[in-house]
């Protein structure tokens, strides 16, 4: 049990590594949650930095999500300290376990007064070393959505939704049998209600019609 516990709390506190806060203080000596939606994420440092720089944080967040999948939840060996009654190998459960401590760390940073970004790029870097067609399939929906609409937070959400509303038609309507179906579909449902939950406000804003667009062109440099 100590050991899966450090495995936990490890993975809390890479999760926890507030990367917006540290690009944005080396790059313009700003603290990101005084400007934009004040959220502490790289689509709030794309609105306000440019998207190179939130391109930067974004995959800073994704590989947190890796790091803790790859490495720290191979720290885990022998049996496991209870009764592993899911479908999936010791190894992949604690992977999951490992990745969800990562992205509450994100969403719930100890180092920023447990105030962080939203916790969706650290879940997708998780996800693409668990479910890698299925997360790649997520991408292509935010990536066609964002192109679209200009809207990251839409993107995120129907992305998010995108991937259980895929494994639910694959299975009960085109009955393609999925390898531990019972277990994935409601683990991928939890994923994507903490989505929606971290986004709630910009539901508000897209619903008003209040939500910022991401703009593509290049910004004009500005004094923070």
């Amino acid at each position: 049990m100590f050991l899966l516990a450090t495995i936990v709390v490890l993975s809390y506190l890479v999760g926890s590594i507030p990367t917006s806060i540290i690009v944005t203080k080396f790059a313009r000596g700003i603290d990101i949650r005084e400007y934009g939606s004040g959220n502490a994420g790289g689509t709030n440092v794309m609105r306000v930095l440019g998207w190179k720089q939130g391109l930067f944080v974004i995959l800073l967040d994704a590989l947190k999500g890796v790091v803790v999948v790859v490495f720290i939840a191979r720290l885990h060996y022998g049996s496991m300290p209870f009764t592993n009654e899911t479908p999936f190998d010791d190894l992949t459960l604690i992977q999951i376990i490992a990745g969800v401590s990562a992205v509450v760390g994100h969403i719930w940073t100890v180092f920023a007064g447990f105030k962080g970004g939203k916790g969706i790029a650290t879940a997708l870097g998780m996800l693409l070393m668990i479910s890698t067609i299925y997360m790649l399939i997520a991408i292509g929906v935010f990536v066609v959505v964002v192109t679209i609409s200009r809207y990251v937070s839409l993107g995120s959400i129907l992305g998010a939704i995108a991937v259980p509303l895929i494994l639910f038609i694959r299975e009960n309507i085109f009955n393609v049998h999925i390898a531990n179906y019972n277990t994935i579909f409601p683990f991928v449902i939890l994923i994507s209600m903490i989505v929606i939950f971290t986004h709630r406000k910009n539901v508000v804003r897209l619903i008003n019609g209040n939500e910022s667009k991401l703009s593509f062109s290049k910004k004009k440099k500005t004094t923070l």
